[in-house]
């Protein structure tokens, strides 16, 4: 079995190249060529079996849509503070720190992920508060105006927990923006299309090369 690895930093750097990404070249991002590969070899290296896929090594749609959106419309995060859920690259949260925002923290429970957002907000030049607190299991103090959740709607448990958090914060006044390219539990009966962009991916990780990805509000 191969050493578990102590320093994920290192592993994403041996791992990746940065690259400027396809929707939204004003950011580059570590990411990987190809998907199985390194979600075999992370699996292998950690020694454990069943992980979640490396999400944080690419650039997906929901999340191209919504950082598109938000450089497109910084009234939307320009000198508010911001959460960004489930932020595996990071991506959505240097947008918004590009379009203004005074202060973004990017959540994500995968350590990985955490360590990705940090070496990406750097290449990028901005900063970000990275936070590996599960927003999803507990109330977080963490204020926002604005919420940004980019494809987090693709397993039915994480999305009915995902719409409970979302649909609290926006209870509380927060705005809420969410990237989407149609997947299974997008709760659609509750959302308004803001905007809608087509979304080039990998087909490594969808049945596609383009995606028509959307970006919604709750209503």
């Amino acid at each position: 079995m191969s050493t578990v690895i102590t320093d994920p930093i290192a592993f994403i750097h041996a791992n990746t190249r940065l690259r400027p990404v396809p929707l939204v070249p004003e950011v580059a991002l570590h990411v990987a060529d190809e998907a199985l590969p390194l979600w075999s070899k992370t699996e292998e290296e950690l020694g454990e079996a069943g992980l979640p896929p490396p999400f944080w090594a690419f650039a997906w749609a929901g999340g191209q849509a919504l950082a598109r959106y938000v450089l497109d419309h910084p009234d939307t995060v320009a000198g508010k503070e911001v959460i960004d859920l489930a932020s595996g690259s990071g991506l959505v949260a240097i947008a918004a720190m590009k379009a203004g925002a005074r202060r973004v923290t990017a959540f994500d429970i995968d350590r990985f992920a955490c360590a990705a957002i940090a070496i990406n907000a750097a290449a990028n030049d901005v900063a970000v508060k990275v936070s590996g607190a599960d927003l999803l299991s507990a109330p977080h103090p963490e204020f926002a105006h604005t919420v940004l959740a980019g494809d987090i709607f693709y397993q039915r448990d994480i999305a009915e927990l995902a719409l409970q958090f979302l649909s609290g914060r926006a209870a509380d006044g927060a705005s809420v923006l969410i990237g989407d390219p149609g997947r299974s539990y997008l709760p659609k009966d509750r959302l308004t299309q803001l905007a809608q962009f087509g979304v080039p991916v990998s087909r490594d990780l969808e049945d596609a090369e383009i995606k028509n990805t959307s970006v919604w509000t709750l209503r």
